[in-house]
């Protein structure tokens, strides 16, 4: 949550900064603000709203020649969103300055305290009291900005990625994180500093991610100094080269990054399993599996966690483990399971699953079976994020940059690389004869053309379904087997992104009570394809039919007997059963964008939302 854009270098600051919080609002955010110094005056501007309000607002400092500047894009913790709450905020001498994301959960009596010696404050907010706080240790001690930071720092209990500027030290910014993610760009006699490297890949590739608890002094025209927040011990910074590249984080001539993300889905499927999956060899190669293959054989059990569409993810790979592999799967939130004393030892397998690598929940769940002596391999798609340091292995999804708050090509790359960890587990046990093996391979490789075909063939009927429904108050979405995570997957986006009020059932539960809530004004979105438990869906839509619900059905292309009951069909082309859900959520993905669109909603930037989830 939250965005930060920094700069310090020979360039003007204020089109970097703006530019940045731009390629940053996909975080979610309720208000943005700006700090330039031009070497005289430092110039604050700042305002509820969007990044484009923020321009507006700062019309008087655009054209300014400052070189150093900082920017942020708040999501609303401490205090309503409004012009007094957001950030920058300045000390109360009005020399300090401060972005920050996260939370500081002292900050109460931080502030009491700060007080009671004369402090006054003009925001409800905890950042206020932090840079506050560190104006009152470098007052009381006599210390450099960074010691003071530093000492600060110390005295805090929460998360935190700050940028500080002092007027009286015109050539620095420091900046420290904990629990929220901060990167560095580093370029010829400039620095860039952001929440992640998309404000400042035109500019450099190299990039120094910081870890938890360690803080940096940029200065211009001398090295950059990492050192640890506990123990002040030197850290050799870590440069290393961004994949990145600038068309992964433009629109390329979309509407929105949603529907760009939606039709790159064959083409990032098919990056998920490059380089692993070998269908004429009969051979899945994954070095995060590969080098801990006795671990995974010997495991007693596989716990997922995840939170949101990954969880759903991770509802898909516990029919697919256990189908295939034979391990016993549990899949939990990772909110529920770091607060209710699991029980984990050290023959349990956790896979963590975040598309960002920061989620705070599953990063804290991931501490916790490491402290329980569990082995913990994290899936994820953002190299060098906090996930993939913190697992002992891992696997990326190489998806590319997701910009739209609401996850589309996450979810199936997620499920292609635990579909393959899947298969190569069975392959390694003998669960799985070998012509089912190789025939899986050869299905899995051939999914790209099929998701293709899928998004061709459903884009327009999903669209003029959605004219159909757009104004429906309520939705359910209905789904058996390795179907049930794709219909809590379908639910998801319609709330996400249209706001109409959905729900995600396993189809036999619906005469288990949502049953009551149909009728003729209804619609059910019934996840139908020929494999697996089709005669029982059909029995269900029958049900539905009886009660004058309004029934869409996603069916394998060829389909007869839905089609016969349902007001609305949705054809999909055939594949396994276990692969069904990288196809039927597609039709389901284009459904929620265009019922989105039609109700004019912000469909990249959904209100209350944010795309990393830093804090609790």
């Amino acid at each position: 949550m939250c965005g930060i854009v920094g700069y310090i270098g020979h360039r003007k600051a204020y089109p970097i900064v703006i530019k940045g919080l731009k390629r940053l609002e996909y975080r979610g955010y309720d208000s943005a603000g700006i700090m330039l110094y031009d070497g005289k005056e430092m110039h604050v501007s700042k305002t509820k709203g969007k990044v484009t309000d923020l321009e507006e607002k700062s019309k008087d400092i655009a054209n300014s020649a400052a070189t150093i500047g900082m920017g942020h894009t708040r999501w609303a913790t401490h205090g309503v969103p409004n012009d007094v709450n957001s950030h920058p905020h300045t000390s109360n001498s009005g020399k300090l300055v401060i972005i920050h994301n996260g939370i500081i959960e002292n900050y109460s009596p931080l502030k009491q305290e700060l007080i009671n010696r004369g402090y006054t404050f003009k925001s409800d907010t905890d950042t206020e009291v932090l840079v506050n706080l560190i104006e009152e240790v470098q007052k009381n001690e006599n210390l450099k900005l960074g010691k003071a930071v530093q000492v600060a720092l110390n005295q805090v209990v929460g998360a935190y990625a700050i940028c500080v500027f002092d007027v009286d030290k015109p050539d620095e910014i420091v900046v420290a994180r904990l629990g929220s993610p901060l990167a560095i760009g580093v370029g010829k006699d400039e620095f860039f500093i952001a929440s992640d490297a998309s404000p400042f890949i035109e500019y450099t590739t190299n990039a120094i991610y910081l870890e938890d608890e360690e803080m940096a002094v940029i200065r211009m025209n001398k090295p950059l100094r990492i050192r640890k927040i506990k123990d002040d011990s030197l850290v050799d910074p870590y440069i290393q080269e961004l994949q990145m590249n600038l068309e992964q984080i433009e629109k390329g001539g979309y509407e929105h990054f949603m529907l760009k993300e939606i039709y790159e889905q064959p083409s990032v499927i098919k990056d998920t399993y490059r380089g692993r999956l070998y269908s004429n060899e009969g051979v899945i190669r994954m070095a995060g599996v590969e080098d801990n293959l006795e671990k995974f054989l010997n495991a007693e059990r596989i716990l997922i966690v995840a939170c949101g569409t990954s969880w759903h993810a991770g509802l898909v790979a516990e029919y697919v483990i256990e189908e295939f592999a034979r391990i016993p799967v549990e899949v939990e939130y990772a909110s529920e399971f770091r607060y209710r004393n699991p029980i984990i030892t050290s023959k349990d397998i956790v896979i963590a699953i975040s598309q960002s690598g920061e989620t705070a929940d599953t990063l804290a769940a991931i501490k916790l079976a490491k402290e329980k002596g569990a082995f913990v391999f994290g899936v994820c798609n953002v190299v060098g994020s906090s996930i993939s340091r913190e697992t002992h292995a891992g696997a990326y999804t190489h998806a590319g940059p997701e910009i739209g708050v609401a996850s589309t090509k996450a979810f199936t790359t997620q499920i292609t690389v635990l579909t393959m960890i899947a298969l190569r587990l069975a392959k390694a046990k003998g669960t799985l004869n070998n012509s089912d093996f190789h025939r899986y391979l050869q299905e899995l490789e051939i999914i790209p053309e099929k998701v293709a075909e899928a998004l061709s063939t459903t884009n327009d009927i999903a669209k003029e379904i959605a004219a159909i429904y757009k104004d429906a108050p309520n939705c359910l979405y209905l789904g058996r087997g390795y179907n049930f995570p794709v219909a809590l997957e379908g639910a998801l986006k319609l709330k996400e992104i249209s706001y109409i009020h959905a729900e995600g059932y396993p189809a036999a539960e619906m005469k288990h009570g949502p049953i009551a809530l149909i009728d003729e004004k209804m619609p059910v979105i019934v996840i139908a394809p020929k494999q697996g438990h089709y005669d029982k869906v059909v029995s269900n839509i029958q049900e539905i039919k009886s009660r004058s619900g309004k029934i869409i059905a996603v069916v394998t292309k060829g389909d007869t007997q839905v089609r016969e009951l349902a007001d609305h069909v949705i054809e999909i082309p055939e594949t396994s059963d276990a692969l069904s859900p990288l196809i039927t959520t597609i039709p389901l993905q284009l459904l929620s964008y265009h019922i989105a669109v039609m109700r004019e909603c912000n469909v990249d930037q959904p209100r209350n939302l944010a795309k990393s989830v830093t804090v609790e």
